[in-house]
């Protein structure tokens, strides 16, 4: 079967530049946060035609371009996916999708926004998945 001709409800692979490919800035922050993780073993990355995700047995971060589905001037969102709640003016939104996870939205706009507090849910998101 060629890679075109894949069964109904399997989608190709893609790239981070493919998620990336009108936001060359969400692009970037992307890599950003990727060079962060990697900081202490390189993450492993799925990507979708809408998001990369950052792996351990379960997804605990993604990174994906809000302005290839709305109007929006947000280069790059990352939301960490956390067994809890953490109550912060930085993320734009916070949700439960289901019993024991939370889902948490920050906007990036620059790489000064991928600090130590960022990097420290990260961390924590990572050790939960794993």
């Amino acid at each position: 079967m060629s890679r075109d001709a894949l069964p109904r409800g399997v989608s190709k692979e893609s790239t981070p530049e493919l998620v990336f490919s009108g936001s060359p800035r969400g692009l970037e922050l992307f890599r950003a946060v990727e060079r962060m993780l990697a900081a202490s073993t390189p993450p492993a990355t799925r990507a979708t035609k809408s998001q990369v995700a950052f792996r351990g047995r379960r997804g605990y971060a993604y990174v994906w371009w809000p302005g290839r589905y709305l109007a929006s001037e947000v280069p790059a969102v990352l939301s960490i996916a956390l067994p809890r709640r953490i109550d912060s003016a930085r993320f734009k939104e916070v949700v439960n999708p289901s019993p024991g996870l939370w889902m948490h939205h920050l906007e990036l706009h620059n790489e000064e926004e991928l600090d130590a507090e960022v990097a420290e849910w990260l961390r924590e998101a990572r050790a939960a998945a794993d």
